[in-house]
């Protein structure tokens, strides 16, 4: 029997980040994504992002899967204004049909001003409802995205039928200690892949966009992304002015450089200098001096495995953040299991202690 979602209790209250990792394949695990596709796809999230108000923190397009680490924050309290709606169709309709829209707006407003006030706005309602229903929602999100990337790669191939495996896969995260850890996950997979030593070189990741710039060359969306990823925990937005400590520190996480010369360092030990490889090293990023601000960077060696914890352990966070998802879906487990967290096995066992998930997984972890 296919597992419902996991969606986050606590989705419209607004008390704290609402983040998922999120994991599609390409059916029979075809390798479809080259430069033209990854650009589409890339393409085709910022305008859903655009369009939801739903935030992509940190994304890595791959060869034949993807994964975005995406924040879905709830609508504001009483809803949109008819020019925030209108701007938030321009990010995914032409012109002309937002123009018909904000005809129709126009249309329903002067009704609600004359004797037939009820009428009139219950049309305005009407018409808000027919869009925002797809907003700040994580299915409607993923399903616009995958239908709209499969027609366009249907028309450009001329082929048919679905291009993805099943339903995409989604993992609730808490903000902090593992929000930044699954970005960094996310940034790392084509160095886990073999394809580049260094994820600033791969042109279809968030990392690789903020370093490098997109097709504008700035890179500012994916910035900001990846400041809320690394700070939502501390109240920062999408604030791509911080992206200089957040990249410092953020390289730091993946084990990478550090804040100084790519690649080595020196350390003093025992008297000497010792020189020490820093890549994929996590005594060195535990080592006394080495710049390291944050307690979870001993998690780095654990980054450069597979961890399908990131990808099956349906919550993701602290131990109070996922006995708290698993209170708010009791119903979901049996009466014999008493509380949520699950220490992390295998390679993710790197996290002990910082991470726990509310899947307890037995086999290739």
């Amino acid at each position: 029997m296919r597992r419902s979602r996991w969606l986050a209790g606590w989705k419209d209250s607004g008390t704290k980040p609402v983040i998922y990792h999120c994991i599609s394949r390409v059916v029979d695990k075809q390798f479809v994504f080259e430069e033209r596709e990854c650009e589409a796809f890339r393409m085709f999230f910022r305008m859903y992002e655009n369009f939801s108000g739903c935030r992509v923190l940190a994304y890595c397009v791959m060869s034949n899967h993807f994964h975005l680490l995406l924040e879905v924050p709830r609508m504001a309290d009483g809803g949109l204004s008819d020019e925030e709606l209108l701007q938030r169709l321009g990010g995914l309709y032409s012109e002309v049909v937002v123009a018909g829209v904000a005809a129709e707006l126009v249309e329903a407003r002067k009704s609600s001003m004359g004797a037939d006030d009820g009428a009139g706005k219950e049309r305005v309602a009407a018409i808000h409802a027919r869009f925002t229903y797809r907003m700040h929602d994580l299915s409607e999100f993923m399903k616009g995205l995958l239908i709209r990337f499969t027609r366009w790669f249907n028309r450009v191939h001329s082929r048919s039928g679905t291009l993805w495996e099943e339903r995409f896969k989604s993992v609730i995260v808490e903000s902090g200690v593992a929000a930044r850890t699954i970005s960094a996950y996310i940034d790392l997979n084509p160095v886990r892949a073999g394809m580049v030593k260094d994820p600033k070189d791969y042109r279809w990741s968030s990392y690789g966009e903020a370093v490098g710039g997109g097709r504008k060359g700035n890179g500012k969306k994916a910035r900001e992304g990846l400041v809320r990823a690394y700070f939502c925990d501390q109240g920062v937005g999408l604030e791509a002015e911080q992206w200089q400590d957040a990249s410092r520190l953020y390289r730091r996480l993946m084990g990478l450089a550090l804040g100084r010369k790519p690649g080595r360092a020196d350390v003093t030990g025992a008297g000497k200098r010792v020189a020490k490889n820093m890549l994929n090293s996590a005594d060195l990023l535990e080592s006394k001096g080495n710049g390291t601000v944050l307690k979870d960077l001993g998690m780095t060696q654990m980054l450069h495995c597979r961890v399908r914890y990131f990808t099956d352990g349906a919550v993701i966070g602290s131990k109070e953040f996922v006995n708290e998802a698993f209170a708010r879906a009791r119903e979901r487990f049996s009466a014999k299991r008493k509380d949520g967290a699950r220490a992390m096995k295998g390679s993710g066992s790197g996290a002990k202690g910082q991470l726990w998930s509310a899947r307890d997984l037995r086999v290739m972890v």
